[in-house]
């Protein structure tokens, strides 16, 4: 999957302050008019409220450490309350557990943007909105102006990732609090950069230029590539 991640959809969840349960963001239109405004209410697509388990947005168990962080948050949210904002790749999710029920043991290779420049839309892994008009490109403030031939794209959280993929698979962070051996992981993953996956499985001295330059070493610099393949520790 070369490129595929950050053209699929992604959710968008809100927060008020630092400790307020998160809720679902949905567009709805003003008075029947073409204008667009966000509404907020409490998670119920279970597709969202999986993806925030696996992102740990909503922790049941929290350790000491967690809950002391979470008193001091409360308490400064109530002098200086900030909101939060989240992109959860929801699309991300599904796809990876429909390939997981069709294709147990594949291996995959994905690589994708783990970072974009001059993101001015705020919340994690916020997209870069774009559009070209008369053969330049206007990069948009406000997803709610992606209308018509606007160009969305999400970076890639390359851990989240990788978390995503055990959960799909069939492991989960509930399996390691049931008792003293550690749950075997049905997955081998790994996450490189792509100058490092280029050095290891490209040939980069056929691609050096005379000066000294080497574009699969030297561009997209912002890229990872992360490889997931079957182990033998299935029952």
């Amino acid at each position: 999957m070369l490129e595929v991640l950050d053209n699929l959809p992604h959710d968008l969840v809100y927060s008020p302050d630092q400790v307020s349960p998160w809720m679902e963001v949905w567009i709805e239109k003003v008075n029947g008019s073409s204008q667009v405004c966000e509404v907020y209410k409490p998670l119920q697509d279970p597709l969202v409220s999986c993806c925030s388990e696996i992102v740990g947005m909503n922790e049941e168990n929290p350790s000491l450490r967690e809950k002391l962080s979470f008193a001091a948050n409360g308490l400064i949210s109530k002098v200086f309350p900030k909101p939060r904002r989240a992109w959860l790749p929801t699309g991300c999710l599904k796809l990876l557990d429909t390939l997981h029920q069709a294709l147990p043991s594949m291996s995959l290779i994905a690589s994708d943007f783990s970072y974009l420049p001059d993101v001015s839309i705020p919340g994690d892994r916020a997209p870069l909105v774009s559009s070209k008009k008369d053969g330049k490109t206007l990069d948009h403030p406000n997803y709610l102006d992606a209308q018509g031939d606007a160009d969305i794209f999400f970076p890639t959280d390359f851990l989240l990732l990788e978390q995503i993929d055990h959960h799909c698979s069939g492991f989960s962070k509930d399996q390691m609090n049931r008792g003293a051996f550690k749950p075997v992981k049905s997955r081998r993953t790994i996450i490189l950069d792509s100058a490092a996956f280029m050095e290891e499985f490209g040939l980069p001295l056929k691609t050096r230029t005379k000066d000294g330059y080497n574009p699969l070493l030297d561009d997209f610099r912002n890229t990872k590539f992360y490889l997931s393949v079957p182990t033998h520790n299935k029952k």
